[in-house]
């Protein structure tokens, strides 16, 4: 137990020291850590042996029910609405078409049966809804048509009829007698209504009740997310599907803390995908990988240059998407994680087959993520797909249009330059506004232009707050007694290339430092690290 929590925060710290030049690689981020699995596994450089496919099989379903509820959460409806009909053709009819397309192919190149073939392309038929949002959203892909809400609809709902497809082909092959259409109608039916159930009430409740804990709200959406994908699959529906719904509905709708829950999600959902690729180059062997190279490559070539385009064209071309959209959703087919977790779905449950269907997806999944991954900015560009006047953010729920709302608080002291005057007459920003006024007494002034400020008022003001961008942060540093920037003049103070001090804050006054400026006991400094 102890070796294993030892291995998780080795390997997570290592992933996020590493991504910001990982970001910068012509390749997706997440190989990265698929590497450093291999890295640590039995033919790599730490030897670790690890082929439990029962506890990764577990550990990366759990991790999908997140990924799969972000998805939803994240897809905004109203942005998605004219290519809504699109979207959910491709997510179904899309991925049986694939299927078919794929598993003929595998079983007239490599000599397979028909079910085995079928199981094969049933696994790898969806398309990774983790990796379309982070290359959208990475390389800024503002594609037109509304290309970009088209993508991002179909990868985070079609993994639902692809693990629909695989369980009942494992049935089959397993020799049970099932009643295909009862099975799948009992799916579809309790996993739709379960997560529209769920959703509108945790909407309900949000809005309803007070929580009084910390993030109480953003604690119940974890719970739901989770209840979203057990309930129905413990009474037999399909529990991705459910998850998904709930978090489209629940994405969609406006409840308190939802930038708290985007952030929450977000780092969750950023963990369970270092976990998951991690764990999957820990469990493949890679001298294994040879015997499945090939067939993997021909399996990958021909859905991507073939298969999905055949699909795609036959669902979009009566809506008269044009031959350059396309080519990109057709391009954007991108392989990943619920793939290998069917694979090892349909492992574990000992389905005989001609190749070792773990390490044929896995191979399948890693030419798709590096291969198409690595080439769809270049493959929109050659199709004049991008728009620079669009906005691929604007189709995730998290973006906004402004930086939030904070507050400031000014004491109006004795001597101080505003008392007396009228708030029309401070010379504020436009961007400022002076919300309320508290007097002694307790006395809550709601101002105007005419307001007088008087001796000992505190202003509340409301302006724009800072977000971290991607290349800088600012965070706040105080000087206690014994540190060791005190009584040093700015100008020696040792710090760090890229770290820039550009305020300090002292009772009573706010200072711009110069070289010269001296850090005392008690200041506050404003660090900007870029």
């Amino acid at each position: 137990m102890t070796g294993v929590l030892l291995l998780i925060g080795v390997v997570i710290i290592i992933c996020i020291l590493s991504n910001r030049f990982t970001e910068k690689l012509p390749i997706p981020s997440l190989l990265v850590f698929l590497a450093l699995g291999i890295c640590f596994g039995e033919n790599g450089v730490f030897r670790i042996q690890f082929n439990d496919y029962q506890i990764s099989e577990t550990i990366c379903s759990i991790c999908l029910i997140f990924i799969m509820y972000y998805g939803g959460f994240g897809t905004n409806i109203k942005a998605a609405k004219s290519v809504l009909a699109k979207s959910v053709l491709m997510s179904t009819v899309g991925v049986v078409l694939t299927a078919g397309f794929v598993g003929a192919f595998v079983h007239f190149c490599f000599g397979i049966g028909w079910l085995e073939s079928l199981l094969v392309s049933s696994v790898i038929a969806s398309t990774d809804a983790a990796s379309v949002f982070h290359i959208l959203r990475s390389q800024r892909l503002n594609l037109k048509d509304n290309t970009a809400s088209l993508l991002e609809i179909e990868s985070g709902s079609n993994d639902p009829i692809s693990y629909m497809l695989t369980v009942v082909l494992v049935t089959m092959l397993s020799g049970k007698e099932i009643s295909i259409p009862l099975m799948l109608a009992q799916q579809v039916v309790l996993g739709i209504g379960c997560g529209i159930l769920l959703g509108k009430l945790s909407v309900w409740a949000l809005n309803k009740f007070h929580f009084n804990i910390a993030q109480g709200r953003t604690i119940f959406v974890f719970a739901v997310a989770v209840l979203g994908y057990a309930l129905p699959a413990f009474i037999g529906g399909n529990g991705y599907l459910s998850v998904y719904l709930c978090g489209i509905i629940l994405g969609n709708a406006k409840i308190p803390d939802k930038r708290e829950q985007v952030h929450f999600f977000d780092v969750l959902t950023g963990v369970c995908q270092m976990m998951i690729f991690f764990l999957l180059g820990l469990l493949v062997t890679p001298t294994e990988l040879p015997a499945v190279i090939l067939p993997a490559l021909l399996i990958m070539l021909f859905m991507t240059l073939v298969g999905r385009p055949l699909a795609t064209t036959m669902i979009l071309l009566p809506f008269r998407s044009s031959f350059r959209q396309i080519g990109v959703v057709s391009w954007a087919g991108l392989r990943g994680v619920a793939s290998i977790v069917f694979a090892i779905y349909a492992v574990l449950n000992g389905v005989p087959l001609k190749y070792n269907l773990f390490n044929l997806v896995f191979c399948v999944v890693l030419f798709s993520i590096s291969l198409q991954g690595s080439l769809l900015p270049w493959v929109s560009k050659k199709l004049k797909m991008i728009d620079n006047k669009a906005d691929v953010r604007r189709t995730f729920n998290d973006y906004q249009e402004e930086s939030d709302i904070n507050f400031v608080k000014i004491h109006i002291g004795t001597g101080h330059p505003w008392v007396g005057k009228n708030l029309k007459e401070i010379p504020l920003p436009a961007e400022f506004l002076v919300t309320i006024i508290l007097r002694k007494q307790d006395q809550v002034v709601v101002p105007n232009g005419d307001t007088v400020i008087q001796e000992g008022d505190l202003l509340v003001i409301a302006g724009e707050g800072f977000e971290d961008r991607e290349n800088l942060t600012m965070q706040e540093v105080t000087v206690e007694k014994g540190h060791k920037w005190n009584n040093l003049p700015l100008s020696q103070v040792p710090i760090p290339k890229g770290t820039l001090i550009v305020m300090v804050q002292r009772p009573g006054e706010t200072i711009i430092p110069s070289g010269d400026t001296v850090i005392r006991t008690g200041d506050v400094l404003v660090v900007a690290r870029f």
